[in-house]
Formats: structure tokens, C-alpha cells, sequence
């Protein structure tokens, strides 16, 4: 193998991290909102391929897990912000909030001495997101009261405290469930009649799990 074709093997879950990322600028573009499921779902697909071909080339290393941190903040406070500015007012505020918990995360899944197993990871908000953007597309209520409360229940589960295993994706940790949790939040896009199963999936594991680690950490907390 050349050297430049050796260069990129190396650096191949890398180069997935940003291509995962590129393509979102399209939100960037006035009427691109319609754009936002599909973007949604793609980059879910590259930050969760990166770690697959990590794992699977032998390829892990702290710099690349630090890329991926920082890709995913970037992505993720873009989407946020994109769906906030796109209706305004308060879930425009709550979308703010959301971004600087995603910094504060990201900021402290860098730091050597963080605990990695607390909290939630920045695309549960993503999915949640979609799910409800899914379930306004098919039943067509008002989605601003579920977007805020979305926007800063994520914003406080990612800072917590304490680990909250019983969400989906975290459940799922071989290669072909992985990719089934990814066909599951395309075909809650592209099938809407399949949207009110997947986010009672989704959304249901994450309170439960949320409920759950809450609990549980208060009573240590009091032990």
C-alpha cells in the first residue's frame, strides 16, 4: 500500500467524523429546512460508522475520539440552532440552551478526568428531534411545547450526573444493531406511519432510563 493510501486507511474513521459533518451546511440555505430529516439521519449514520470502523480496522486512538467529540458538537449545535431559528421565540431560546450543553459536554468528554458513562450523548436530542418533527408531519399539532421540552430535558440529562444505560442506541452494541437502530430513525422519516412506534421507542426508553439513573442516584447521594 502507497503511502497517501495508507495515510487515509489510518485516518479513515477520521475522514468519516468530517464527512458526517460537511454536508450539513446545506441547513445553512434559506428553504432548507425540508432537508433536516435526512441530514438528521445521515450524520446519526457517520458518528455511529467512525467508531464502528475504529473498532473493526484496529484504528482507535484519543485523537480520533476527541475528532469525533468535536464533530458531533459542531453538527449538533448546528441542528439545533437551524430547528430553534426555524420557529423562533422561546424554542429558539431553548435551542440555546441545548448548545451550550452540548459545549459543556464536549468540553468535558475531552478532559482526561471525565467520566465518559454519565449522562446522555448529544444525538439523543438529535433523534428526539426527529421523532417529533416526524410525528408533527403526520399529525400536524403544535410541536413548539414538545421541542422546548425536549430541547432542555436533553440539556440537562447530558450534565448529569449519572449513567442512564436503558436509552436505545445504548443498548445496541454490535455492528448489525447498530445499523438497525439506523434503518429504525430512516424509516421513521421516510414511513411516517411508523413514527408514533419509534418515538414511543425512543422517547419512552429515554424517561424511563432518565427516571431510572435519577433515582438511583439520589438514593446514593442520601445513603
Amino acid at each position: 500500500m502507497n503511502t497517501p493510501l495508507k495515510l487515509l486507511y489510518r485516518n479513515l474513521p477520521n475522514v468519516v467524523s468530517f464527512v458526517g459533518v460537511l454536508p450539513l451546511v446545506i441547513l445553512l440555505r434559506e428553504e432548507a429546512f425540508i432537508y433536516l430529516g435526512p441530514l438528521i439521519v445521515f450524520n446519526n449514520f457517520m458518528d455511529d460508522l467512525d467508531g464502528i470502523l475504529a473498532k473493526k480496522l484496529g484504528l482507535c486512538s484519543e485523537f480520533g475520539a476527541d475528532l469525533d467529540n468535536v464533530c458531533d458538537a459542531v453538527a449538533h449545535i448546528l441542528i439545533a440552532m437551524v430547528v430553534g431559528s426555524h420557529y423562533g421565540g422561546v424554542v429558539l431560546a431553548a435551542s440555546l440552551v441545548s448548545a451550550i450543553a452540548i459545549l459543556i459536554r464536549v468540553v468535558q468528554r475531552i478532559s482526561p478526568s471525565h467520566t465518559a458513562s454519565t449522562g446522555t450523548p448529544t444525538n439523543e436530542l438529535m433523534r428526539h428531534i426527529l421523532m417529533l418533527t416526524a410525528l408533527h408531519h403526520l399529525f400536524g399539532f403544535d410541536i413548539t411545547p414538545y421541542l422546548i421540552t425536549a430541547y432542555l430535558l436533553n440539556s440537562l440529562s447530558m450534565l448529569v450526573p449519572f449513567a442512564m444505560p436503558h436509552l436505545v442506541r445504548t443498548r445496541t452494541k454490535s455492528a448489525t444493531a447498530i445499523l438497525g437502530v439506523n434503518v429504525a430513525l430512516a424509516v421513521t422519516w421516510y414511513a411516517p406511519v411508523t413514527a408514533p412506534l419509534m418515538a414511543a421507542s425512543f422517547l419512552g426508553t429515554y424517561l424511563y432510563s432518565f427516571a431510572v439513573g435519577a433515582v438511583g442516584w439520589l438514593r446514593r447521594a442520601n445513603a
